[in-house]
């Protein structure tokens, strides 16, 4: 650790020794161009030529250690993480709602403050993000009811059922096996 530190402060110092003598570079550079230095004109180009290597030499020990830049390389192409199920599910709501958006201007519709507008102009734009969604819907999915039965009837639901597929509501009686619920019309997905 001691040694990294150490290595860090003379990284720095040849740093500072090179910015200072690329400034003294610069000046005399400026110096060989004015008239008045003509007569020294020969020692200032082999006093630049010194300050040249000096700053070159500054700058390569400056560095530090080299580095392989194969491991540099090999970590960049790193793939990224697998996604787990709750990232792949969040992304599937994300992308759904997205086609909503698109089709039916959903997310707008209920972002928009609607009590500044009146019932008509409400039911007008509901009527085209209904529209909208439930084209989006059914390109996506085919919706068939779950069961037969019409609306509101009593149904008996065996034991063991899926509770993906029922949603018990109402009056639920009788033994484990056998249980009445309303009917809905759910639907499954097809697609």
């Amino acid at each position: 650790m001691r040694l990294k530190r150490e290595l860090r402060l003379n990284m720095h110092a040849m740093k500072a020794i090179a910015i200072i003598v690329l400034l003294l570079l610069v000046v005399v550079n400026a110096l060989e161009l004015l008239p008045a230095a003509s007569a020294f004109r020969m020692y200032l180009s082999a006093g630049a030529v010194a300050l040249s290597l000096v700053a070159l030499i500054a700058i390569l020990v400056g560095r530090g250690p080299a580095r392989d830049n194969r491991s540099a390389g090999t970590e960049a192409a790193r793939p990224m993480p697998v996604t787990t199920r709750a990232n792949q599910a969040d992304a599937e709501i994300v992308s759904f709602l997205a086609m909503l958006q698109a089709r039916g201007r959903l997310v707008d519709f209920l972002m928009d403050d609607i009590n500044a507008h009146d019932d008509a102009q409400v039911g007008a734009a509901a009527r085209v993000v209904h529209a909208g969604c439930k084209t989006a819907l059914l390109e996506h999915f085919r919706l068939s009811p779950v069961r037969a039965e019409s609306e509101g009837s009593t149904v008996q639901v065996a034991a063991g059922y899926s509770p993906d597929e029922y949603r018990l509501l109402g009056k639920i009686s009788g033994q484990r096996r056998s249980r009445e619920c309303l009917s809905t019309t759910a639907g499954k997905r097809m697609r």
